[in-house]
C-alpha cells in the first residue's frame, strides 16, 4: 500500500514565517544576559526521564522560540507522521516499505501489522533463537571442529551491520561476559582483515556474516576471505556449520556458502540497516554482554519510544532536539553539528550517528519528489572528550563558523581511577559553559593588566584572547552508561532524525546515493581487471584506472 505524501514546502507555512521574523529579533539574543536575568532558566529548559537528563538551557532560545518551533511541528503533521511510523504505514515511500525498527523492542503480547499480518510473533521468535545461540556459546555447549568452546566472535558486516553493534558492544564493555570476545570486520581493505585474524584461533572462532542479500560486496569478500583462512587453519567444508552463522534474508546463498539453515537469522525489509542493531544484527552485542543485557537495551529503547509517543512536544526530548537542530540549520545557517561524548566507551558513538543522521537526512528532494528549497541534514562530526579539547574545540570557541554541539556525559564512571572522572565531568561542563560565556575584551584587558602587561602589549594581544561566547549546546547526562540508558540514548537520536525528516518533508529511510556508488563500483572494478575493459565515462576515472593498471603488481 503506497504511502502518499502531500507536497508541502515547509517554508510556506505561517509557523515558518513567524520563526523567520522571530529570528530577526533573536540575532541579538545574549545567553549570558538570559541566565543573569532568569535564575530558573535551567529548570525551564531541561527535562529528565528515560534515565537521561537533557539540558537545553544553553541555547539561543526563549519560551517564545519553543512555542513557535512546537507550532511548526504541529503544522507539518508530526503527530500523524509519528503514528504512521509506529503503526507500520509504508513511510519509506520510494521503496514502498514500512520502517518498523521500533517493533523490534516492543514487548511480548503487542501487535503490529503489515498488510494485515502481525509481525510481532516472528520478532519474538528471533529473540528466542538468539537466546538459544547466546546461551549455547556462553555455556560452552557450542563447540568448534576440535571440540573446543568458542572464545572469539567476528562480526562480518558493513554500515548498519557494523557501526551500531560496535558502538553498543564497546559502550557496554563493562557488562561484557567473560570467555567471549567480539571483533568487527567491515572494510574490504586486506590490512583490516589481517589485523582482525592475526590473534585468532580457527578452532575457537565463530564468524557472523551479516548481509540481507548475502551479496553486499565488502561483506561477501570478507566472508570468503574468512572461509579461506578457516580452511588454511585446518577447518574443512563439513566444519563450516560450526564456525559460520548468518543474518540474512537470502537463505539459499547462505546455505550454499556452508552455513546450516538453522543458524541463519532472518532480516526484514521493514528494518533499515542503520536502524537494525535491535534485530539479529545485534547478535554480537548479545554475545558480548549476554541476552539479558541485550533485552535491557531493547527495554531502554522502548522506554524512549513511549516517551516520544506520549510526551507533549514541548516536553518531548527527541522533538525538542530535532526542532533545535532545524532552528540552527535553517535560520542560523549552521552547516554542521558536533557530538562530544565524554566517555571512552562511547568513542564510536559519533560514527554511528554519522550514518544514522547523514544517510537518513542527506536528501535533496521531498517525499513527493519536489526539490528542497532549504538545507536538510547537517554534517555530523565530533569525538570523545577530553581529547577534542586539545584539538578541534578551538574551532568551536573562536572559529567563524556557527556550530551547535551535543555534550554527552555519565555521572558515574564504569572504571573509576582516583578523581579522574570528577575532572572528566568538570571538563565537559566547563566546555559547554565556555561556549556560552566566552570572554569579552574588558575581561581580557583586566587579566592582562593584572599580569603586568603594558598598554601597547595589551592592545596587540587582546584581540587574540577574546572569545565571543553565546554559542549553543545541549548537555545529555546519564547516571551511568548501562544497557537501558544506552538503549534510550540511541533511540533518542533515531527519533530526532525522524522528526527532522518530517519537518523537511523528506524520506529518512532510503539511501539511493549509496546505491549509485555500488553500481558504479562494478564498472570500475571491471576497468581495473578485465583484459579489454570498456572505457570509463570520464577521463579522470579512466586516468586513475590506467595508473592502477600500470603500477599494480599481483
Amino acid at each position: 500500500m503506497p504511502y502518499y505524501i502531500q507536497p508541502q514546502d515547509v517554508t510556506k507555512l505561517s509557523a515558518w514565517q513567524a520563526l523567520t521574523e522571530h529570528y530577526q529579533l533573536m540575532k541579538k539574543f545574549d545567553m549570558r544576559q538570559a541566565f543573569s536575568e532568569n535564575t530558573n532558566r535551567f529548570k525551564e529548559f531541561s527535562l529528565e526521564g528515560c534515565e537521561l537528563l537533557f539540558d537545553y538551557s544553553k541555547n539561543l532560545i526563549t519560551k517564545e522560540t519553543i512555542q513557535l518551533l512546537v507550532k511548526l511541528a504541529n503544522d507539518v503533521g508530526l503527530t500523524q507522521a509519528r503514528a504512521d511510523l509506529f503503526s507500520g504505514k509504508f513511510v519509506n515511500a520510494s521503496e514502498n516499505r514500512a520502517a518498523l525498527h521500533t517493533a523490534l523492542r516492543r514487548p511480548y503480547g503487542d501487535q503490529v501489522f503489515i498488510n494485515d499480518v502481525d509481525i510481532m510473533p516472528e520478532v519474538h521468535q528471533v529473540l528466542h533463537q538468539m537466546t538459544e545461540l547466546v546461551n549455547s556459546i556462553h555455556n560452552k555447549l557450542w563447540r568448534g571442529f576440535t571440540e573446543k568452546p568458542i572464545t572469539d566472535v567476528v562480526n562480518i558486516g558493513i554500515g548498519g551491520s557494523f557501526l551500531g553493534p560496535m558502538l553498543v558492544s564497546e559502550g557496554l564493555l563493562p557488562f561484557a561476559q567473560k570467555g567471549v570476545t567480539c571483533h568487527y570486520l567491515a572494510n574490504i581493505d586486506g590490512s583490516e582483515f589481517r589485523e582482525v585474524v592475526a590473534e585468532l584461533n580457527a578452532e575457537t572462532t565463530l564468524f557472523i556474516v551479516s548481509s540481507k542479500s548475502f551479496g553486499t560486496l565488502e561483506t561477501l569478500k570478507n566472508a570468503q576471505a574468512a572461509r579461506h583462512w578457516f580452511f588454511a587453519q585446518g577447518g574443512t567444508e563439513k566444519d563450516l556449520a560450526r564456525h559460520f552463522i548468518a543474518v540474512s534474508s537470502n537463505v539459499k546463498a547462505a546455505v550454499e556458502f556452508g552455513i546450516a539453515k538453522e543458524n541463519i537469522f532472518p532480516m526484514w525489509d521493514w528494518v533499515g540497516g542503520r536502524y537494525s542493531l535491535w534485530s539479529a544484527i545485534g547478535l554480537p552485542i548479545a554475545l558480548s554482554v549476554g541476552m539479558s543485557n541485550f533485552k535491557e537495551l531493547l527495554a531502554g529503547a522502548y522506554m524512549m519510544d513511549q516517551h516520544f509517543l506520549t510526551a507533549p512536544f514541548e516536553k518531548n526530548m527527541p522533538v525538542l532536539m530535532a526542532l533545535l537542530g532545524v532552528w540552527y540549520s535553517n535560520f542560523f545557517n549552521a552547516q554542521s553539528h558536533a557530538i562530544l561524548p565524554y566517555d571512552h566507551n562511547l568513542r564510536d558513538f559519533v560514527r554511528h550517528l554519522q550514518q544514522l543522521d547523514m544517510e537518513s537526512n542527506g536528501k535533496g528532494v521531498r517525499q513527493d519528489g519536489s526539490p528542497l528549497t532549504i538545507d536538510s541534514g547537517p554534517i555530523i562530526w565530533g569525538g570523545v572528550g577530553c581529547n577534542g579539547q586539545h584539538a578541534y574545540h578551538q574551532l568551536l570557541h573562536q572559529g567563524t563558523r556557527f556550530i551547535s554541539v551535543d555534550f554527552i556525559v555519565p555521572v558515574v564512571s564504569a572504571n573509576p581511577v582516583n578523581n579522574h572522572h570528577q575532572w572528566l565531568y568538570a571538563n565537559c561542563l566547563s566546555q559547554s559553559q565556555a561556549l556560552m560565556l566566552g570572554k569579552n575584551k574588558q575581561q581580557v584587558e583586566q587579566e592582562l593588566t593584572a599580569k603586568g602587561y603594558s598598554a601597547e602589549q595589551i592592545e596587540k594581544l587582546a584581540p587574540h584572547k577574546v572569545i565571543a561566547g553565546n554559542r549553543p549546546s545541549n548537555t545529555l547526562v546519564l547516571e551511568r552508561v548501562s544497557p537501558r540508558s544506552l538503549g534510550a540514548l540511541v533511540a533518542l537520536y533515531e527519533h530526532k532524525v525522524f522528526v527532522q525528516s518530517v519537518i523537511w518533508g523528506i524520506n529518512a529511510f532510503d539511501q539511493w546515493g549509496v546505491e549509485l556508488g555500488k553500481e558504479l563500483g562494478l564498472a570500475v572494478y571491471k576497468g581495473l581487471t578485465d583484459y579489454q575493459p570498456t572505457p570509463a565515462e570520464d577521463t579522470s576515472t579512466q586516468g586513475l584506472i590506467n595508473y592502477f593498471r600500470n603500477h599494480h603488481r599481483g
